[in-house]
C-alpha cells in the first residue's frame, strides 16, 4: 500500500499504469517486462492473473490469458517467479484477476504469498462488496494489500462513496460499460466521468478499459489521476522479439 501512495504522491497528474497478462507471451517474459517497464518510466503495473474465462476482458487479452494458460502459468509458478522481484523492481505491482483461482489458491494463502513477495494489492472484478467487507477486509489490510474497486458508469453516487471510504488504494474508473479494447475509445463518456470528477473524492483514480494512445490517455488524464491501459500494451508485445525496443516504443507513443 505505502508504494502505492507514494506512486500518486509523486506523480499526481498522468500516472501511467500498465496491464500484463503473466506468463504472455512466454512463460518467463513477466519479470523482463516489469524491469522493462520500470525503466521506461511507467509507475504502475498490473499483472493479470491468467484465467480460462475472463469476462471482463475482450478478446485480445482474452487470448494473451489462454496462451499463457498454455504456457503453463499458474499463480503458484508467478509468486515463484516474483520472489525476487524487489531486488530488481520498485514500482507498484497489483495481481488482477477473478475469483475462480485466488479460490483455488486459497485467500489466506494467496494474501501471504502476495506480502512475501512485495504485491501492493488486487483488483478483484468479482468480488462482491459485502463479502470483501465481511469476510476479506481484514485478511487483505493485514498483510497490508490494497484493495482497488471499480467504478462504471452505472454506479451510482451512494455506492461510488462507499467505495471511496473502503479503498485503500486507488478507484478504477472503467471508462465505458463494455469489456476491454473496443475501438470507440472513451470520448462517449465524459458526462460520466465529468460526474465522478465532480464528486471530489478522496481517493485517487485511475481510469481504464479502451485507453489505447496518446489522445485518449490524455482524456483520461484530464478526469483522474491518470491511465491504464493493457489490450494496446499486449498488442505492442505479443509478436515481439526484443522487448527493450518495443516497451520503449510504446511508451513514447503513449507520452
Amino acid at each position: 500500500m505505502k508504494r502505492i501512495k507514494e506512486a500518486f504522491e509523486k506523480k499526481p497528474d498522468g500516472l501511467l499504469s500498465i496491464f500484463v497478462t503473466a506468463g504472455f507471451p512466454n512463460l518467463n517474459d513477466t519479470v523482463e517486462i516489469l524491469k522493462e517497464l520500470e525503466a521506461n518510466g511507467v509507475e504502475m503495473v498490473e499483472l493479470g492473473i491468467p484465467f480460462s474465462d475472463p469476462m471482463a476482458d475482450g478478446p485480445v487479452i482474452q487470448e494473451a490469458s489462454g496462451v499463457a494458460i498454455e504456457n503453463g502459468m499458474t499463480l503458484k509458478l508467478l509468486f515463484e517467479q516474483l520472489k525476487d522481484i524487489r531486488k530488481e523492481v520498485s514500482i507498484p505491482i497489483l495481481l488482477m484477476g477473478y475469483l475462480n483461482p485466488v479460490m483455488q489458491y486459497g485467500y489466506e494463502e494467496f494474501c501471504k504469498s502476495c506480502q512475501e513477495v512485495g504485491i501492493d494489492g488486487a483488483i478483484l472484478p468479482d468480488l462482491p462488496l459485502y463479502e470483501y467487507k465481511k469476510e476479506y477486509k481484514d485478511l487483505f489490510e493485514s498483510h497490508g494489500l490494497a484493495n482497488t474497486f471499480l467504478i462504471t458508469p452505472e454506479t451510482a453516487p451512494e455506492r461510488i462513496k462507499e467505495l471511496d471510504s473502503l479503498t485503500n488504494g486507488f478507484l478504477y474508473l472503467v471508462s465505458s460499460s463494455s469489456t476491454t479494447g473496443k475501438k470507440s475509445g472513451i470520448d462517449g463518456t465524459i458526462d460520466y466521468l465529468s460526474r465522478v470528477k465532480d464528486m471530489n473524492l478522496t481517493s485517487p483514480s485511475l481510469i481504464g478499459f479502451n485507453i489505447k494512445d496518446s489522445e485518449s490517455y490524455k482524456i483520461a488524464c484530464t478526469y483522474s489521476n491518470g491511465a491504464i491501459i493493457g489490450t494496446a500494451f499486449i498488442k505492442a508485445i505479443a509478436n515481439s522479439n526484443n522487448f527493450k525496443t518495443s516497451i520503449k516504443d510504446f511508451v513514447s507513443s503513449i507520452r
